[in-house]
Protein backbone atom coordinates (compact mmCIF):
# COMPACT_ATOMS: atom_id res chain seq x y z
CA UNK A 1 0.00 0.00 0.00
CA UNK A 2 2.86 2.44 0.90
CA UNK A 3 4.59 1.65 -2.40
CA UNK A 4 1.48 2.55 -4.35
CA UNK A 5 1.13 5.74 -2.34
CA UNK A 6 4.65 6.96 -3.13
CA UNK A 7 4.22 5.94 -6.78
CA UNK A 8 1.14 8.10 -6.94
CA UNK A 9 2.99 11.03 -5.41
CA UNK A 10 5.92 10.97 -7.89
CA UNK A 11 4.39 13.32 -10.46
CA UNK A 12 3.22 15.65 -7.72
CA UNK A 13 6.74 16.08 -6.38
CA UNK A 14 7.75 17.49 -9.77
CA UNK A 15 5.41 20.44 -9.40
CA UNK A 16 5.27 21.04 -5.64
CA UNK A 17 8.15 23.28 -4.51
CA UNK A 18 9.52 24.14 -1.13
CA UNK A 19 9.43 22.79 2.38
CA UNK A 20 5.64 22.96 2.91
CA UNK A 21 5.05 20.61 0.00
CA UNK A 22 7.69 18.19 1.24
CA UNK A 23 6.16 18.18 4.72
CA UNK A 24 2.72 17.59 3.23
CA UNK A 25 3.99 14.50 1.44
CA UNK A 26 5.58 13.15 4.62
CA UNK A 27 2.35 13.70 6.52
CA UNK A 28 0.30 11.88 3.91
CA UNK A 29 2.82 9.01 3.82
CA UNK A 30 2.74 8.63 7.58
CA UNK A 31 -1.05 8.55 7.54
CA UNK A 32 -1.07 5.89 4.82
CA UNK A 33 1.51 3.78 6.65
CA UNK A 34 -0.45 4.06 9.89
CA UNK A 35 -3.65 3.03 8.10
CA UNK A 36 -2.01 -0.13 6.67
CA UNK A 37 -0.57 -1.02 10.04
CA UNK A 38 -3.97 -0.84 11.73
CA UNK A 39 -5.61 -3.06 9.11
CA UNK A 40 -2.97 -5.78 9.44
CA UNK A 41 -2.92 -5.94 13.24
CA UNK A 42 -5.42 -8.46 14.71
CA UNK A 43 -7.60 -7.48 17.60
CA UNK A 44 -6.74 -8.83 21.04
CA UNK A 45 -9.69 -11.24 20.87
CA UNK A 46 -8.73 -12.52 17.44
CA UNK A 47 -5.10 -12.93 18.47
CA UNK A 48 -6.15 -14.96 21.51
CA UNK A 49 -8.40 -17.18 19.37
CA UNK A 50 -5.65 -17.75 16.80
CA UNK A 51 -3.16 -18.64 19.53
CA UNK A 52 -5.67 -21.05 21.08
CA UNK A 53 -6.31 -22.71 17.73
CA UNK A 54 -2.65 -23.10 16.83
CA UNK A 55 -1.95 -24.53 20.28
CA UNK A 56 -4.76 -27.08 20.05
CA UNK A 57 -3.22 -30.00 18.19
CA UNK A 58 -4.61 -33.54 18.31
CA UNK A 59 -2.60 -36.59 17.27
CA UNK A 60 -4.37 -39.42 15.44
CA UNK A 61 -2.34 -42.62 15.11
CA UNK A 62 -3.80 -45.39 12.96
CA UNK A 63 -2.35 -48.72 11.87
CA UNK A 64 -3.60 -48.51 8.27
CA UNK A 65 -5.79 -46.50 5.92
CA UNK A 66 -6.00 -49.27 3.35
CA UNK A 67 -9.44 -50.33 4.62
CA UNK A 68 -12.49 -48.36 3.47
CA UNK A 69 -13.89 -48.24 6.98
CA UNK A 70 -10.79 -46.54 8.46
CA UNK A 71 -10.74 -43.88 5.74
CA UNK A 72 -14.30 -43.00 6.67
CA UNK A 73 -13.43 -42.78 10.38
CA UNK A 74 -10.46 -40.56 9.65
CA UNK A 75 -12.43 -38.16 7.44
CA UNK A 76 -15.18 -37.69 10.02
CA UNK A 77 -12.67 -37.26 12.85
CA UNK A 78 -10.66 -34.65 10.92
CA UNK A 79 -13.71 -32.63 9.88
CA UNK A 80 -15.22 -32.65 13.36
CA UNK A 81 -11.96 -31.64 15.05
CA UNK A 82 -11.45 -28.85 12.51
CA UNK A 83 -14.95 -27.52 13.17
CA UNK A 84 -14.07 -27.47 16.86
CA UNK A 85 -10.96 -25.38 16.19
CA UNK A 86 -8.31 -28.10 16.43
CA UNK A 87 -5.56 -29.16 14.08
CA UNK A 88 -5.07 -32.92 13.61
CA UNK A 89 -1.81 -34.65 12.74
CA UNK A 90 -2.61 -38.05 11.24
CA UNK A 91 0.03 -40.77 11.33
CA UNK A 92 -0.49 -43.98 9.31
CA UNK A 93 1.90 -46.74 10.38
CA UNK A 94 1.26 -48.99 7.38
CA UNK A 95 0.59 -52.03 9.58
CA UNK A 96 3.92 -51.76 11.41
CA UNK A 97 4.07 -51.85 15.22
CA UNK A 98 7.58 -50.39 15.20
CA UNK A 99 6.54 -47.51 12.98
CA UNK A 100 3.43 -46.85 15.05
CA UNK A 101 5.50 -46.56 18.23
CA UNK A 102 7.82 -44.11 16.48
CA UNK A 103 4.89 -42.09 15.17
CA UNK A 104 3.22 -41.82 18.57
CA UNK A 105 6.49 -40.50 19.99
CA UNK A 106 6.66 -38.05 17.08
CA UNK A 107 3.15 -36.80 17.95
CA UNK A 108 4.31 -36.24 21.53
CA UNK A 109 7.32 -34.22 20.31
CA UNK A 110 5.08 -32.18 18.03
CA UNK A 111 3.17 -31.01 21.08
CA UNK A 112 -0.10 -32.90 20.65
CA UNK A 113 -2.47 -32.05 23.50
CA UNK A 114 -4.27 -35.40 23.16
CA UNK A 115 -3.52 -38.58 21.21
CA UNK A 116 -6.06 -40.97 19.70
CA UNK A 117 -4.75 -44.43 18.81
CA UNK A 118 -6.09 -47.23 16.60
CA UNK A 119 -3.49 -49.86 17.56
CA UNK A 120 -1.92 -52.33 15.20
CA UNK A 121 -1.13 -54.62 18.12
CA UNK A 122 -3.09 -54.31 21.35
CA UNK A 123 -0.12 -55.35 23.48
CA UNK A 124 2.81 -53.47 21.89
CA UNK A 125 2.27 -49.75 22.40
CA UNK A 126 2.42 -49.55 26.20
CA UNK A 127 5.78 -47.75 26.38
CA UNK A 128 4.64 -45.01 24.01
CA UNK A 129 1.35 -44.61 25.88
CA UNK A 130 3.18 -44.33 29.20
CA UNK A 131 5.50 -41.70 27.70
CA UNK A 132 2.50 -39.63 26.61
CA UNK A 133 0.84 -39.92 29.99
CA UNK A 134 4.08 -38.94 31.77
CA UNK A 135 3.94 -35.67 29.86
CA UNK A 136 0.32 -35.06 30.79
CA UNK A 137 -1.06 -35.99 27.37
CA UNK A 138 -4.38 -37.88 27.55
CA UNK A 139 -4.66 -40.99 25.37
CA UNK A 140 -7.84 -42.41 23.82
CA UNK A 141 -7.93 -46.00 22.61
CA UNK A 142 -10.10 -45.82 19.49
CA UNK A 143 -12.27 -48.80 18.51
CA UNK A 144 -9.50 -51.29 19.33
CA UNK A 145 -8.51 -51.76 22.95
CA UNK A 146 -4.94 -51.01 23.96
CA UNK A 147 -3.95 -53.74 26.39
CA UNK A 148 -1.73 -53.23 29.47
CA UNK A 149 -1.54 -49.50 28.77
CA UNK A 150 -2.70 -46.67 31.04
CA UNK A 151 -5.13 -45.12 28.57
CA UNK A 152 -7.64 -42.53 29.70
CA UNK A 153 -10.61 -43.80 27.72
CA UNK A 154 -11.71 -46.52 25.32
CA UNK A 155 -14.27 -45.41 22.72
CA UNK A 156 -15.68 -48.21 20.62
CA UNK A 157 -18.51 -50.16 19.09
CA UNK A 158 -19.49 -53.10 21.30
CA UNK A 159 -17.52 -55.83 19.51
CA UNK A 160 -18.93 -58.64 21.62
CA UNK A 161 -22.37 -57.52 20.49
CA UNK A 162 -21.09 -57.54 16.89
CA UNK A 163 -20.15 -61.21 17.23
CA UNK A 164 -23.46 -62.07 18.85
CA UNK A 165 -25.44 -60.32 16.11
CA UNK A 166 -23.56 -62.14 13.36
CA UNK A 167 -24.10 -65.50 15.05
CA UNK A 168 -27.81 -64.86 15.65
CA UNK A 169 -28.44 -64.01 12.00
CA UNK A 170 -26.40 -66.96 10.73
CA UNK A 171 -28.28 -69.29 13.07
CA UNK A 172 -31.52 -68.22 11.44
CA UNK A 173 -30.09 -69.41 8.14
CA UNK A 174 -28.18 -72.42 9.46
CA UNK A 175 -29.51 -73.51 12.87
CA UNK A 176 -27.37 -76.63 12.88
CA UNK A 177 -24.24 -78.00 11.27
CA UNK A 178 -20.55 -77.11 11.07
CA UNK A 179 -19.27 -73.55 11.13
CA UNK A 180 -15.93 -71.98 10.21
CA UNK A 181 -14.67 -68.77 11.83
CA UNK A 182 -12.28 -66.58 9.85
CA UNK A 183 -11.30 -63.80 12.23
CA UNK A 184 -8.82 -60.97 11.78
CA UNK A 185 -5.38 -61.02 13.46
CA UNK A 186 -5.07 -62.26 17.02
CA UNK A 187 -3.40 -59.03 18.13
CA UNK A 188 -6.61 -57.13 17.38
CA UNK A 189 -8.45 -57.50 20.68
CA UNK A 190 -11.76 -56.78 18.97
CA UNK A 191 -11.46 -60.21 17.38
CA UNK A 192 -11.31 -61.78 20.82
CA UNK A 193 -14.45 -59.87 21.79
CA UNK A 194 -16.23 -60.89 18.59
CA UNK A 195 -15.23 -64.50 19.21
CA UNK A 196 -16.75 -64.29 22.69
CA UNK A 197 -19.97 -62.94 21.25
CA UNK A 198 -20.19 -65.71 18.64
CA UNK A 199 -19.49 -68.46 21.15
CA UNK A 200 -21.98 -67.07 23.67
CA UNK A 201 -24.74 -67.47 21.08
CA UNK A 202 -23.67 -70.88 19.83
CA UNK A 203 -23.16 -72.53 23.20
CA UNK A 204 -26.77 -73.71 23.46
CA UNK A 205 -27.35 -74.27 19.74
CA UNK A 206 -27.01 -77.23 17.40
CA UNK A 207 -24.30 -75.48 15.40
CA UNK A 208 -20.67 -76.27 16.09
CA UNK A 209 -17.48 -74.39 15.28
CA UNK A 210 -15.12 -76.93 13.69
CA UNK A 211 -12.43 -74.65 12.32
CA UNK A 212 -11.00 -71.25 13.33
CA UNK A 213 -8.56 -69.20 11.27
CA UNK A 214 -6.82 -65.94 12.23
CA UNK A 215 -6.07 -63.68 9.27
CA UNK A 216 -2.59 -62.33 9.94
CA UNK A 217 -2.27 -58.61 9.32
CA UNK A 218 -5.78 -58.46 7.83
CA UNK A 219 -4.23 -59.95 4.69
CA UNK A 220 -7.26 -60.94 2.63
CA UNK A 221 -5.15 -62.98 0.25
CA UNK A 222 -4.38 -65.26 3.19
CA UNK A 223 -8.04 -65.74 4.10
CA UNK A 224 -8.86 -66.41 0.44
CA UNK A 225 -6.06 -68.96 0.13
CA UNK A 226 -7.09 -70.78 3.31
CA UNK A 227 -10.76 -70.86 2.25
CA UNK A 228 -9.75 -72.15 -1.18
CA UNK A 229 -7.59 -74.85 0.42
CA UNK A 230 -10.41 -76.06 2.64
CA UNK A 231 -13.04 -76.01 -0.10
CA UNK A 232 -10.80 -77.84 -2.57
CA UNK A 233 -10.32 -80.53 0.07
CA UNK A 234 -14.09 -80.99 0.24
CA UNK A 235 -14.50 -79.31 3.62
CA UNK A 236 -17.73 -77.42 3.08
CA UNK A 237 -19.13 -75.58 6.12
CA UNK A 238 -22.73 -74.63 6.67
CA UNK A 239 -21.79 -71.12 7.78
CA UNK A 240 -18.76 -68.86 8.04
CA UNK A 241 -18.22 -66.03 10.53
CA UNK A 242 -15.80 -63.47 9.06
CA UNK A 243 -13.79 -60.85 10.94
CA UNK A 244 -15.00 -58.11 8.62
CA UNK A 245 -16.67 -57.66 5.24
CA UNK A 246 -13.38 -57.74 3.35
CA UNK A 247 -12.53 -61.14 4.84
CA UNK A 248 -16.08 -62.24 4.04
CA UNK A 249 -15.60 -61.08 0.44
CA UNK A 250 -12.43 -63.13 0.08
CA UNK A 251 -14.28 -66.22 1.32
CA UNK A 252 -17.24 -65.55 -0.99
CA UNK A 253 -14.78 -65.35 -3.89
CA UNK A 254 -13.33 -68.74 -2.97
CA UNK A 255 -16.82 -70.23 -2.61
CA UNK A 256 -17.76 -68.95 -6.06
CA UNK A 257 -14.72 -70.63 -7.56
CA UNK A 258 -14.55 -73.92 -5.65
CA UNK A 259 -18.03 -74.58 -4.23
CA UNK A 260 -20.46 -72.58 -6.39
CA UNK A 261 -23.40 -74.89 -5.78
CA UNK A 262 -23.05 -74.81 -1.99
CA UNK A 263 -25.34 -72.65 0.12
CA UNK A 264 -22.89 -71.45 2.72
CA UNK A 265 -24.17 -68.61 4.92
CA UNK A 266 -21.48 -65.95 5.40
CA UNK A 267 -21.47 -63.12 7.92
CA UNK A 268 -19.24 -60.06 8.25
CA UNK A 269 -19.10 -56.62 9.82
CA UNK A 270 -18.54 -52.94 8.93
CA UNK A 271 -21.29 -52.61 6.30
CA UNK A 272 -18.72 -51.55 3.72
CA UNK A 273 -19.86 -51.12 0.13
CA UNK A 274 -18.76 -54.57 -1.06
CA UNK A 275 -20.31 -56.20 2.00
CA UNK A 276 -23.64 -54.46 1.46
CA UNK A 277 -23.57 -55.40 -2.23
CA UNK A 278 -22.93 -59.03 -1.30
CA UNK A 279 -25.86 -58.95 1.12
CA UNK A 280 -28.40 -57.61 -1.38
CA UNK A 281 -27.14 -60.07 -4.02
CA UNK A 282 -27.66 -62.99 -1.63
CA UNK A 283 -23.97 -63.87 -1.41
CA UNK A 284 -23.67 -62.78 2.21
CA UNK A 285 -26.30 -63.41 4.87
CA UNK A 286 -25.51 -60.51 7.19
CA UNK A 287 -23.20 -57.60 7.76
CA UNK A 288 -23.12 -55.54 10.94
CA UNK A 289 -23.57 -51.80 10.68
CA UNK A 290 -21.49 -49.87 13.17
CA UNK A 291 -22.32 -46.18 13.78
CA UNK A 292 -18.88 -45.12 12.61
CA UNK A 293 -19.84 -41.51 11.94
CA UNK A 294 -21.07 -41.09 15.52
CA UNK A 295 -18.04 -42.93 16.86
CA UNK A 296 -15.53 -40.72 15.05
CA UNK A 297 -17.41 -37.48 15.76
CA UNK A 298 -17.84 -38.25 19.47
CA UNK A 299 -14.17 -39.20 19.77
CA UNK A 300 -13.06 -35.96 18.12
CA UNK A 301 -15.23 -33.97 20.54
CA UNK A 302 -13.83 -35.86 23.53
CA UNK A 303 -10.24 -35.48 22.29
CA UNK A 304 -10.69 -31.71 22.00
CA UNK A 305 -12.26 -31.51 25.46
CA UNK A 306 -9.43 -33.52 27.00
CA UNK A 307 -6.88 -31.37 25.16
CA UNK A 308 -8.49 -28.30 26.73
CA UNK A 309 -7.98 -29.77 30.18
CA UNK A 310 -11.34 -31.34 30.96
CA UNK A 311 -11.45 -34.64 32.81
CA UNK A 312 -12.82 -37.85 31.33
CA UNK A 313 -15.81 -37.61 33.66
CA UNK A 314 -16.57 -34.10 32.45
CA UNK A 315 -16.54 -34.86 28.75
CA UNK A 316 -16.75 -38.56 27.92
CA UNK A 317 -20.17 -39.80 28.88
CA UNK A 318 -18.67 -43.23 29.50
CA UNK A 319 -21.29 -45.93 29.95
CA UNK A 320 -19.13 -48.82 31.13
CA UNK A 321 -15.62 -50.00 31.90
CA UNK A 322 -13.23 -52.76 30.91
CA UNK A 323 -10.10 -54.23 32.47
CA UNK A 324 -7.30 -53.83 29.93
CA UNK A 325 -4.62 -55.35 32.13
CA UNK A 326 -3.47 -51.99 33.47
CA UNK A 327 -6.71 -51.40 35.38
CA UNK A 328 -10.36 -50.58 34.82
CA UNK A 329 -10.64 -48.27 31.83
CA UNK A 330 -13.75 -46.10 31.25
CA UNK A 331 -15.53 -47.11 28.05
CA UNK A 332 -17.98 -45.33 25.79
CA UNK A 333 -19.85 -48.17 24.03
CA UNK A 334 -21.88 -47.57 20.90
CA UNK A 335 -24.26 -50.27 19.74
CA UNK A 336 -24.14 -52.08 16.37
CA UNK A 337 -27.08 -53.21 14.19
CA UNK A 338 -27.37 -56.41 12.15
CA UNK A 339 -28.09 -55.65 8.47
CA UNK A 340 -29.72 -58.10 6.08
CA UNK A 341 -31.33 -57.70 2.68
CA UNK A 342 -34.63 -57.05 4.51
CA UNK A 343 -33.48 -53.93 6.40
CA UNK A 344 -30.68 -52.65 4.15
CA UNK A 345 -32.70 -49.64 2.98
CA UNK A 346 -33.85 -48.73 6.49
CA UNK A 347 -30.45 -48.97 8.19
CA UNK A 348 -27.83 -48.22 5.56
CA UNK A 349 -29.51 -46.20 2.80
CA UNK A 350 -31.79 -43.93 4.87
CA UNK A 351 -28.97 -43.14 7.29
CA UNK A 352 -26.84 -41.91 4.39
CA UNK A 353 -24.07 -44.37 5.22
CA UNK A 354 -24.12 -45.48 1.57
CA UNK A 355 -26.28 -44.36 -1.32
CA UNK A 356 -28.77 -46.66 -3.00
CA UNK A 357 -26.75 -46.46 -6.20
CA UNK A 358 -23.62 -47.64 -4.40
CA UNK A 359 -25.32 -50.62 -2.79
CA UNK A 360 -27.64 -51.73 -5.56
CA UNK A 361 -25.47 -50.53 -8.45
CA UNK A 362 -28.50 -48.76 -9.91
Amino acid sequence: MNKEFFKGQKSRRRVLLGLPAFLAILTLAAAAFSSCQKKSEPSAGRLEADERKSALTIGFSIDTLAIERWRRDCDVFLNTAKDLGADVIVQNSGNSVEVQNQQIQYLIKRGAKAVVIVPKDAESLGESVRLARSKGIPVISYDRLLRNSPVDLYVTIDSQAVGALMAQELLRKKPRGEWFCFYGPKEDFNMTLIQRGVESVLQNSRAKIVYTYWTDGWNYDLSYQKARELLKAGKIPDAVVAGNDAVADSIIRAIGEYAPSSRIAVGGQDADVAGCQNVVMGKQAVTVYKPITDLAAKTAQIAVDLALGKSVKECAGANGSIDNGAGEIPVLWLQPIAVTAANMDEIVIKSGFHTRQEVYKD
